[in-house]
């Protein structure tokens, strides 16, 4: 069967491949022309894709790359992996499935399968791509060709649980579609859940995300409280809570989430929800909690400022840790670090750089005109030329025992330097509930 796979981003760019590691031929459409260069040259650029099996299914012809749609002509099955963001009022934006759907319509035929794998709301399968996809092509979802829903669960960076291993949710628009679209996927992963509707699937993804960003901003306000309460570590708490075990699951506290479906999908359901004159209350307060912690952070850097005093002469000089949103892999989507910089920079009189093995340089997007930051490479006399060093990824690749023999001052949004010999600086530990000294630490 070929196989068009629309998007070829974190989620979309890893199913190619395994298709195509399958002996499929892949038909790879994006609108990033960067990208289709780069991956006709097996210039792999997603960290969960193998360098070998890129270059294997390029140099076989299995899987050819291209920015034009007319490129999924003649395919059994089309897959939409394309980004869905949120507008500036925190809105649903599906201009990329809508483009998406206008893309693949002419090309439908009949027995093709159409999977939408893009995070959304419920009703967008039935809603927004078959009303496009019936009009454009003339034929009927779900008796000409097969429709379905089946949620991404794609955690970059994780190497127990793959493309290739994680079971997954297929809800297609009749009986057939389901099987259809099941089979299809099951050649991937074979654990596949098939739910009675597309709208099951959809809302269930949005329940997996809402889940953990609930959780965490229960723990990011005990945090909060622990601060300021002082004398009880919320670290030390999580972990003698998860002895228990039932009725418990750990999270922890942190400068704000990041990636690209936690921190977006509370506000897709809110907005769902206020068609049906309901209001997410609960949901909406744990992502407006979750997104106040990169100011938290802020605030916890000028108290270290302020605390210091005289010792700081000039301009005050920080150095963020880690810019990407999760440990050891170089995805920048919504990290928390963008907003801790923008808001020292334009607030204070700070002096900013980061340091990160991984993702090497960003643009400022919230400039005018999106300079390019770039990372320091984080010797131990540019660690200790800095006033505050904020620990905000914690990736494996820093050496936290010579951070912590240089750094004048830490702040540790992760608990990182647990553990780790300290010396006669001071470390804020988020949610500790004080600033330790090397004598508290120890």
């Amino acid at each position: 069967m070929k196989i068009s796979i629309i998007g070829l981003g974190y989620v979309g760019l890893p199913l190619a491949v395994d298709f195509a590691k399958k002996g499929h031929q892949v038909a790879g459409i994006d609108i990033s022309p960067n990208r289709i260069d780069r991956l006709k040259a097996c210039d792999n650029y997603i960290d969960d894709v193998s360098d070998d099996d890129l270059v294997s299914v390029v140099k076989s012809g299995l899987f050819i790359a291209s920015t034009t749609f007319e490129a999924c002509k003649d395919s059994g099955a089309v897959i939409i992996c394309v980004p869905t963001p949120v507008s500036e009022h925190k809105d649903p934006d599906l201009t990329a499935i809508r483009s998406a759907s206008e893309g693949i319509a002419p090309y439908v035929t009949a027995g093709q399968i159409v999977i939408l794998k893009s995070t959304t709301f419920p009703t967008t399968t039935e809603n927004v791509v078959q009303p496009i996809l019936e009009r454009i092509s003339g034929m009927k979802a779900g008796s000409d060709f097969h429709l379905a829903y089946s949620p991404e669960r794609v955690d970059p960076g994780n190497t127990k649980w793959t493309t290739a291993n994680t079971p997954i949710v297929v809800g297609g628009l009749t009986e057939e579609c389901s099987k259809k679209a099941s089979e299809l996927l099951a050649e991937i992963t074979p654990n596949v859940k098939i739910v009675s509707s597309p709208r099951v699937a959809e809302l269930e993804k949005l329940l997996e995300n809402i889940f953990r960003s609930v959780n965490i901003a229960l723990v990011n306000e005990m945090a909060m409280l622990c601060d300021r309460m002082g004398g009880v570590n919320l670290w030390e708490v999580v972990d003698a809570a998860a002895t228990k075990p039932f009725g418990f699951m750990p999270f922890y506290p942190g400068p704000g989430l990041g990636g690209h479906c936690i921190p977006i999908d509370p506000y897709y359901l809110s907005w769902l929800a206020r068609k049906y004159d309901f209001e997410t209350s609960f949901i909406t307060l744990s992502a407006k909690t979750n997104e106040q912690m990169p100011f938290y952070v802020v605030e916890a850097i000028q108290r270290v400022l302020a605390n210091r005093g005289s010792e700081t002469v000039g301009k005050p000089r920080v150095l963020i840790l880690g810019a990407a949103f999760k440990k050891n892999v170089d995805d920048l989507r919504h990290s928390p670090a963008f907003k801790i910089i923008e808001v020292l920079e334009q607030t204070t009189s700070t002096h900013v750089d980061f340091c990160d093995p991984h993702a090497t340089e960003f643009k400022k997007e919230w400039l005018p005109d999106n300079p390019v930051m770039k990372s320091i490479e984080g010797t131990p006399e540019q660690i200790a030329s800095y006033d505050v060093v904020v620990m905000v990824t914690d990736h494996d690749a820093f050496d936290y025992q010579m951070v912590a023999d240089n750094a004048r001052y830490i702040v540790d949004t992760r608990n990182a330097f647990s553990g780790i010999r300290l010396p006669e600086n001071n470390i804020k530990v988020l949610g500790a509930g004080s600033f330790l000294s090397h004598e508290q630490k120890n």
